[in-house]
């Protein structure tokens, strides 16, 4: 029988995997079945360039994966059940339910949006943390008459591409920004002046040491008693996990992250991994990896590979999982890429202005290449795997 390898979650990780394990696999060794609720891909690092009224290019599954042997699923995930080792589905165009067994997890469902339990987030703020957020969000910006406030609440990366993005697009809004603490505070020396020459420049107004404790219809409310008017509030403070994995036997961290070993494997189920900001990684100076894409992409390619391997009874490799830098678009003339230890602290160096848009341009544009291109860089001889009359968890932890 061929060994059921089932993907969840067509992101930049759950798609760069299972690209990358049909690469190193033979097809009639494997299936490899990529659950999602869409047919084509997400960039997520794009939203708030979606939500500020631009037009993103559509990229079909359909045509990433041709000829690869990944068979695209498109439903969404309900229930996942590690001790059956199987994962309940219904299709994404009508009410239909479905179990999918497998012998290989990879759970890639990733984050949405985190109102934090802050009162009033959930009714009346925007996200930019999925399609459909952005794109509501990009209808009620349209909507607006010029001098309308609009206020982004978080002082992270999100939040500082959010507020930019909307001040560049609409010069006309009034434009502010809340941050729990300094504006840039994690940032180098000159990355933090760059960041508040340019949030200066586009008239956008900096509420800083600013918690919002309160959301709503037309204002938000902070800790220290200050009312900021808001027409539009978009919430950025942070993500949480898709809730799916808490409700299973796999472990999990208090945030509901799968926790995983240096190969992405789960420490409790040996036949699942997980990845991106579903998963709890230890990278460089035994520190957690951050939810990024930064993170996520890396981790992909590792549990692919120690998939493919233990399958076939070779060595497991490594795949390095560090930071080199954190790049932020501040609109599309200007932009910032602050450089990092390996653990993500910022250092001295940072590149700032419209080289740095650039820059960061080629690095979302290489991000979507990598993942219609999951292969890229992989050898083309393909892997045969074990055939010990083995059942699959067996078979895997005999590899190794």
């Amino acid at each position: 029988m061929q060994h059921r390898i089932v993907v969840l979650g067509a992101g930049y990780t759950g798609a760069t995997a299972a690209g990358r394990i049909a690469k190193r696999l033979h097809r009639e060794d494997v299936t490899i079945t990529l659950v999602n609720p869409e047919p084509d891909f997400v960039e997520r690092v794009r939203m708030h360039q979606l939500a500020a009224g631009q037009d993103l290019k559509p990229r079909s599954f359909g045509e990433m994966f041709a000829g690869t042997g990944v068979a695209l699923k498109l439903a969404k995930v309900t229930a996942v059940d590690v001790d059956r080792k199987t994962v309940t589905v219904t299709a994404a165009d009508g009410p239909g339910r479905e179990e999918l067994e497998y012998d290989t997890l990879v759970y890639a469902l990733g984050s949405g949006w985190n109102d934090g339990g802050v009162p009033g987030t959930a009714d009346h703020a925007h996200e930019v943390s999925s399609r459909p957020g952005a794109l509501r969000l990009r209808d009620r910006l349209a909507a607006l008459d010029a001098g309308r406030p609009v206020v982004v609440i978080g002082g992270g990366l999100t939040g500082l591409e959010a507020a930019t993005e909307i001040a560049e697009a609409r010069p006309d809004l009034d434009v502010a920004l809340a941050a729990r603490g300094a504006l840039g505070d994690w940032l180098s020396e000159k990355g933090r002046a760059h960041l508040r020459k340019v949030v200066d420049g586009l008239g956008i107004t900096v509420h800083e040491d600013a918690a919002v404790t309160a959301v709503e219809a037309d204002r938000v409310t902070t800790a220290d008693g200050r009312i900021i008017p808001a027409e539009v509030t978009v919430w950025t403070t942070g993500f949480a996990v898709h809730p799916i994995a808490g409700a299973t036997t796999l472990e999990v961290t208090d945030r509901g992250q799968i926790v995983v070993d240096r190969t992405m494997r789960s420490v409790s189920h040996p036949d699942v991994y997980a990845v991106g900001d579903a998963a709890m990684a230890i990278g460089p100076n035994d520190k957690p990896l951050r939810m990024s894409c930064a993170s996520g992409v890396p981790m992909a390619w590792q549990a692919a590979d120690a998939v493919a391997a233990r399958l076939a009874g070779t060595k497991v490799p490594r795949v390095p999982i560090r930071y080199f830098q954190q790049c932020i678009s501040l609109g599309r003339k200007e932009g910032l890429i602050q450089f990092v230890t390996a653990d993500d602290r910022a250092v001295d160096r940072a590149l700032t202005g419209r080289v740095a848009a650039l820059y960061k341009e080629l690095i979302c544009k290489g991000a979507a290449w990598g993942v219609a291109n999951p292969t890229a860089g992989v050898p083309a001889r393909r892997r045969r795997v074990v055939r010990e009359e083995l059942p699959g968890r067996a078979r895997a932890e005999a590899a190794a």
